[in-house]
């Protein structure tokens, strides 16, 4: 069962951390390039922030972004401005993400996102957690996918093997840490063996499924490391 009342706890959490992290750059820093391919750490920050109010507009039965072109408008707008507007927007961003989630609301309702997905409500502020959580990996400031909190990474495996499940492109494949098991991919049909093993730490499992990682530190078993389609 989602707990959106302790997803919201853990984002605060997770924004704190970031902020207190972030706080330590300086204006040079934050112009430099993240670790998502033309981005700079300014642009992450100013999507961090703009997602926390397009899932605003979400929780309030608004559209998420006015539209794709829109949405990227914003981030190159807010991308170069200084460390503080940065991290003034974040924080506040951050806080009226959380008013939106303490107002009383059907948290069983369904919900729209981007591109026609839709989402239970109460998944809302896991989503947000995930956003928080990768983005402040992608920075490049010293927090890793190691770092991460057992309980969100282990969701999030089994989030990302819920989405590539049934996907044509992906063959049927078994990911397992040793311990727990997801299956993902291709429904090749009932009691049929799962092509692919895939297995490793959480870290690198998660790495490889959200696209952050390659997946060279695990291994494979029964063929080639699926190649996932972009998030």
């Amino acid at each position: 069962m989602i707990d959106h009342a302790h997803d919201l706890a853990s984002v605060r959490d997770a924004t704190d951390r970031l902020l207190s992290a972030v706080a330590e750059l300086d204006n040079a820093s934050v112009a430099e390039p993240s670790r998502l391919p033309g981005w700079s750490r300014g642009h992450v920050l100013a999507h961090i922030a703009r997602n926390a109010d397009a899932l605003v507009n979400v929780l309030q039965g608004r559209p998420m972004y006015v539209s794709g072109e829109a949405r990227d408008a914003d981030i190159e707008r807010d991308a170069p401005r200084p460390l503080d507007a940065q991290l003034a927007d974040v924080r506040e961003s951050a806080e009226r993400f959380q008013a939106a989630g303490a107002a009383p609301q059907d948290w069983s309702r369904t919900v729209e996102l981007r591109n026609g997905v839709t989402d239970a409500a109460a998944r809302v502020p896991f989503r947000r957690w995930v956003e928080v959580e990768l983005h402040h990996v992608d920075l490049g400031i010293g927090y890793e996918l190691e770092d991460l909190p057992d309980d969100f990474t282990e969701r999030e495996i089994d989030f990302l093997a819920a989405r590539f499940s049934g996907h044509p492109e992906v063959p049927a494949t078994r990911v397992t840490d040793g311990t727990r098991v997801w299956r993902t991919g291709r429904d090749d049909g009932e009691g049929s063996p799962a092509e692919v093993t895939v297995s490793g730490k959480p870290a690198d499992l998660l790495g490889w499924l959200a696209g952050r990682r390659e997946g060279a530190a695990l291994s494979v078993q029964g063929g080639a490391l699926p190649a996932l389609p972009p998030l």
